[in-house]
């Protein structure tokens, strides 16, 4: 039989594998806080991601800017004295394409992250839980607001273009601003509170428009039904339980917009502070509830 070979023992080797030290530049919170809202105001728009997440809010966004491509071009041609729709009403009429664009969008922005759990990954880093909510808050108001005003840009251009009175046209696109900056941040305050119930997007999808029709719609019917029983006083205060009639209220109360009530019955400057108030209050809510979501996602 052979002689029996003996293995000698293995050594223990450490190898230097070049780890050192990170030297560069730590940019902290704030660098990290417009990271993240950069990153989420693209993401509203499909920027960074696949060529299927841009289709919806590209066509979302065509769909706002169109009506007012052709109401321009109506008001050159024929040379009117006016445009055809008020700056202030713009977002009203095409309050269901905003709906839907807000729909679509807060569920990506904040239902991932809880559906895959990546929202400690955020808090391992120098961000903290408020950093996160208005990065996302933000995004999203800035999201709709670009949604919005950009439809409102082009009538202006187009009145300037068409020689309409050129201070006439500046106040009334001024207020039109002021009335879809209020309208972005109340709806994204709404639509991202209802997301983030829910780590599932399509549940999510269906609870904001749930939220905005269901609320519109009961408004809307009651509203007629005071009108039809000659209640005309109860047709203003109703419009607070909704939140584009909210929107309607407050522009009409301090922004000399036409209200879109039934019967024209909008909300004095009375009724308007107490509009004013409420948006307020929902505003800051939502960022509140927001902010209480987000206590209870562990690290």
């Amino acid at each position: 039989m052979p002689p029996e070979t003996t293995k000698a023992p293995a050594q223990d080797v450490i190898h230097n594998i070049g780890y050192r030290n990170y030297s560069g530049a730590r940019l902290g919170r704030a660098y990290a806080r417009r990271s993240l809202f950069s990153q989420s105001l693209r993401g509203a728009y499909g920027l960074g991601r696949s060529a299927k997440s841009k289709v919806l809010p590209m066509i979302l966004l065509g769909v706002m800017c169109v009506p007012a491509a052709i109401m321009v071009a109506v008001a050159v041609t024929t040379k009117m004295n006016d445009l055809p729709v008020a700056y202030t009403r713009y977002a009203i009429l095409l309050q269901a394409v905003i709906g839907l664009y807000l729909a679509s969008q807060a569920p990506q922005s904040v239902s991932r992250d809880l559906r895959f759990k990546t929202v400690p990954l955020y808090f391992s880093r120098p961000i903290e839980r408020v950093d996160y909510v208005a990065a996302k808050f933000a995004a999203m108001a800035s999201a709709l607001f670009l949604l919005t005003a950009l439809p409102l840009l082009i009538l202006y251009v187009g009145a300037l273009l068409a020689k309409l009175d050129f201070a006439d046209q500046t106040k009334g696109f001024a207020q039109g601003l002021v009335s879809v900056a209020l309208l972005s941040l109340l709806f994204a305050g709404l639509g991202l509170v209802v997301a983030a119930l829910t780590p599932r997007r399509g549940f999510g999808v269906a609870a904001v428009i749930a939220v905005l029709t269901i609320s519109y719609g009961a408004v809307s019917t009651v509203q007629g039904i005071a009108l039809a029983r000659d209640n005309t006083d109860a047709i203003s205060w109703l419009g607070l339980f909704s939140p584009i009639t909210l929107i309607d209220g407050v522009q009409t109360a301090f922004l000399s917009a036409t209200s879109a009530f039934p019967g024209g019955h909008g909300p004095g400057t009375g009724t308007g502070v107490v509009y004013v108030l409420v948006l307020l209050a929902l505003i800051t809510g939502s960022f509140g509830l927001l902010m209480r979501r987000y206590r209870k996602v562990g690290l």
